[in-house]
């Protein structure tokens, strides 16, 4: 018996605020990871640094997602 597999459809209309809150989560982890850096070694504080780094640059990519997905939201 062979099954059918409908596909759902692509439902866009909060990827605005799904994404801000992402960015927003990150950036308190951020915060939080700074903290915890204050007390840490030094190998563990540079591991915390790069990761922030990481970080950073993911919400560039987040916040540029954001732009295209309200662009995309206006055209609507």
């Amino acid at each position: 018996m062979t099954e059918q597999y409908k596909s759902n459809p692509d439902d866009r209309s909060d990827n605005v605020e799904k994404l801000q809150e992402m960015v927003q989560n990150t950036i308190e982890n951020m915060n939080e990871a700074e903290e915890a850096a204050r007390f840490s070694n030094e190998k563990d504080r540079a591991d915390i640094e790069a990761k922030n780094q990481r970080r950073l640059e993911s919400i560039a990519g987040m916040r540029n997602e954001i732009k295209e997905e309200a662009a995309y939201r206006e055209e609507q």
